[in-house]
């Protein structure tokens, strides 16, 4: 029986879709169409009881881009000047400390800046899943399309700890959530490989917490 998709193909788009920072062309403008062609393939995306509550707010202002830029260096201090006083423990974590100060210093030069968000507000905790679950899958779903045409991006989240400025400059209604920023741009280069992540038999547990398989 044959397999419904080229594997490979598939397998490449899901293992090398990483989070771009430095690697983020600053200078190419990005197309208005691809953009909705990428939000076309994000809305095939589940939510819950098929309410597609998903909305994107796409930011290509400059005066804009400069504002969340400031909102986003704001949220993220505190985080910043933590790292900044504690030695990464390896190289690895050194690497990626080193790539979000870099985008903290050119968030606003960053062509595209999108503005994930889905209707209505946590109000329980117990409800937070059912919740973030219908606009998280469209989220990946959008950056997987935006790397399939060669463009980059990174789930961030720092700007959300000035939510409701962010909302007044982009006129986004109280009652709706806004779930993270993606600084979005073409990528210098596509040869982007798998990350080094632990062996899935650590990771994975049968039947009960704890328990693999050898």
């Amino acid at each position: 029986m044959s397999q419904p998709f080229d594997t490979d193909i598939t397998d490449h788009l899901l293992s090398t879709t990483r989070a771009v920072r430095k690697r983020l062309d600053l200078e190419r403008p990005v197309e208005r169409e691809v953009l909705l062609d990428c939000i076309r393939i994000a809305t095939q995306a589940p939510s819950g009881s098929n309410a597609q509550g998903w909305r994107f707010v796409i930011v290509t202002d400059p005066d804009k881009r400069a504002r969340m830029a400031e909102l986003y260096r704001a949220g993220g201090a505190p985080y910043m000047k933590w790292a900044s006083e504690n030695s990464p423990a390896d190289e690895q974590a050194a690497r990626v400390m080193g790539s979000a100060r870099h985008l903290v210093e050119i968030i606003d030069q960053v062509p595209v800046l999108v503005v994930p968000c889905i209707e209505g507000r946590v109000t329980d905790i117990r409800h937070a899943a059912a919740f973030f679950g219908s606009i998280h899958p469209a989220i990946w779903s959008f950056q997987l399309a935006l790397r399939s045409r060669g463009l980059g991006s990174v789930w961030t989240t720092f700007h959300l700890q000035h939510e409701e400025e962010a909302a007044e400059l982009l006129g986004i209604p109280a009652d709706v959530t806004q779930a993270a920023l993606l600084p979005v741009a073409y990528t210098i280069g596509t040869d982007f490989r798998p990350a080094k992540r632990r062996p899935v038999e650590e990771i994975t547990f049968w039947d009960s917490w704890g328990h693999t398989v050898d």
